[in-house]
């Protein structure tokens, strides 16, 4: 009796998969009719990879905590990965930075930086080490205290600072969140602080004035 079950299961399954097959042979012979709704009477718009620059665009974020997952984050919220995005206030490349803090690191060339991803990420890593350097006191003093619903953190502390600069961040912490800062598209300390807490960036250390 299964056996027959079975078999009529699979006779019916296979009758509704071939009634939605409705060409027969006389209609390859003679050509099909498509649809006018299902004809394409455009180009359509078709992304290729590419071996340039700007296929190094990073539209995913790493979930982990770790300094990898950390940085595609911040460059996801800065750029949305894209090595040669440029905004409208000139800051540049896929973490978004300024000339002054390139010039800190020794980068004086913004063509060539916004053209060089490897240069991009070593300057990144190297502006960590360097707020983390200048802000090293107030990371020891806050960390783990509560500033606006926040737990403070040492990842969120750095990101802020990549946003605002180390010394709004002092203001910021040294006012328990009384003293802000908001860029010019309306991100602020507090969002960055709760936004990237709880990254393990340890591998990066501290250093004073780092340069390329």
């Amino acid at each position: 009796m299964k056996r027959w079950i079975s078999f009529f299961s699979h006779l019916a399954l296979f009758g509704i998969l071939t009634s939605f097959v409705t060409f027969t042979a006389a209609d390859f012979k003679n050509g099909v009719k498509v649809p006018e709704a299902l004809k394409v009477k455009e180009p359509l718009e078709v992304a290729f990879p590419s071996e340039s620059v700007s296929s190094t665009k990073t539209n995913w974020v790493l979930l982990d905590n770790t300094f990898m997952g950390f940085k595609e984050a911040v460059a996801f919220k800065e750029s949305q990965g894209d090595y040669l995005a440029i905004n409208t206030l000139g800051y540049m490349g896929k973490y978004q930075f300024g000339k002054n803090t390139l010039k800190l690191m020794g980068v004086y060339d913004t063509a060539m930086f916004i053209n060089n991803p490897k240069l991009q990420e070593k300057v990144f890593k190297l502006n960590v080490a360097r707020n983390k350097w200048i802000l090293r006191r107030d990371i020891k003093r806050f960390v783990g205290k509560r500033i606006n619903g926040t737990t403070i953190t040492e990842s969120g502390i750095v990101a802020a600072a990549h946003l605002a600069g180390a010394g709004n961040v002092k203001k910021y912490l040294r006012s328990y969140g009384q003293n802000d800062f908001s860029d010019a598209y309306g991100s602020n300390i507090a969002h960055y602080m709760k936004k990237f807490a709880n990254f393990d960036i340890s591998e990066v250390k501290a250093e004073h004035n780092p340069k390329i």
